[in-house]
């Protein structure tokens, strides 16, 4: 059965993150990827997208984060 773009998707999905605080949406009756998540929302694609948008305000990476704000501690201490 070919995938018809015109019909409806009837999904549901959760939303996922990584160790780096990436977000993404997965269907909920499937096993999460490695290294992914469940953060406890779910519902169809358009719900779960607009949740991602309002929580995901800081879209680097956590280990770019922490890194970024060591480099700015260090340049005011001044070393």
């Amino acid at each position: 059965m070919a995938w018809d773009p015109d019909e409806e998707d009837t999904t549901v999905y959760k939303v996922v993150i990584n160790h780096e605080e990436q977000y993404s949406i997965w269907p909920v009756d499937r096993e999460n990827a490695l290294g992914w998540n469940d953060v406890g929302k779910s519902g169809n694609k358009q719900e779960c997208l607009d949740y991602i948008e309002e929580v995901w305000t800081d879209m680097r990476p956590l280990s770019l984060r922490k890194k970024m704000e060591e480099d700015a501690r260090k340049a005011a201490k001044g070393d």
